[in-house]
C-alpha cells in the first residue's frame, strides 16, 4: 500500500498578491521559508521515504527544507510542475480584465489543460507505485495541478477547497484505488502563527 502524501509549496510574494506564477520561476518568501520550516518539523514526527519535487523553485525549496530535515532523498521531476498559464502567468485577476475583458477565461490564451496536467500527474504517480511498493512518498507541486489531479485519483472526492500554502494531502493506494486520509492539513502552521 503506497501512500503518497501531496504538499502545496510555501508562500511566494506573487501568491500574497494572487498574481498568477504558473511556470514562472518564483520564489518564496520569508514568510513561506517559515512555513516550509515548520512542516518539516511536523514531518519529524512521522515516517517517509523519499521526496519528489517540481523543479520550480518555490517547490524545490519546499522540499529542500522537509528531505534536510528528514535526512531523505530527494528527487526532481519536471512533471509535477504547476500548469502552464501561457499569457496568464505575471498577471493579477485586474491585469486580465484590462487586457482581454471580463470573459478573458474563454480566450486561447495558451493555458495548459486539465487533460494534458491530468496525464503527466497520473503517469508520476504509476511510476512511484511501481517503483515504491508499500512505501511513504512525499510529492511537493503545485495547487493548480495537486487540486486537478487528486479528484482523478480518488474516486468520489469533491472537496474543491482552495489548497493553502505546505498543506498537506495524505492518499493511500487500496489494490487499485486511491483513498483520501487527510485534505488540505495545516495545523503545522497554527505552531509558529503563520
Amino acid at each position: 500500500m503506497t501512500t503518497i502524501g501531496w504538499v502545496r509549496h510555501g508562500i511566494t510574494d506573487w501568491n500574497v498578491v494572487r498574481r498568477a506564477q504558473g511556470q514562472t520561476d518564483v520564489a518564496l518568501n520569508d514568510t513561506g521559508r517559515a512555513q516550509a520550516r515548520a512542516l518539516a518539523e511536523r514531518f519529524k514526527h512521522e515516517v517517509w521515504d523519499w521526496v519528489y519535487t517540481s523543479d520550480l523553485s518555490r517547490a524545490k525549496e519546499t522540499a529542500e527544507t522537509i528531505a534536510q530535515a528528514l535526512n531523505i532523498p530527494i528527487y526532481v521531476d519536471e512533471s509535477l510542475r504547476e500548469r502552464a498559464f501561457g499569457k496568464v502567468e505575471g498577471t493579477t485577476e485586474d491585469d486580465r480584465i484590462r487586457m482581454w475583458g471580463e470573459d478573458w477565461q474563454e480566450i486561447e490564451l495558451g493555458i495548459e489543460s486539465d487533460e494534458s496536467m491530468i496525464r503527466r500527474g497520473t503517469d508520476f504517480v504509476q511510476d512511484i507505485c511501481s517503483q515504491y511498493p508499500g512505501k511513504r512518498v512525499l510529492v511537493v507541486s503545485h495547487g493548480a495541478f495537486i487540486s486537478t489531479l487528486l479528484p482523478i485519483l480518488v474516486p468520489n472526492m469533491h472537496e474543491r477547497e482552495h489548497l493553502h500554502n505546505t498543506s498537506v494531502t495524505l492518499v493511500r493506494q487500496v489494490e487499485e484505488t486511491w483513498v483520501c486520509d487527510l485534505y488540505n492539513c495545516r495545523r503545522h502552521l497554527e505552531a509558529v502563527n503563520l
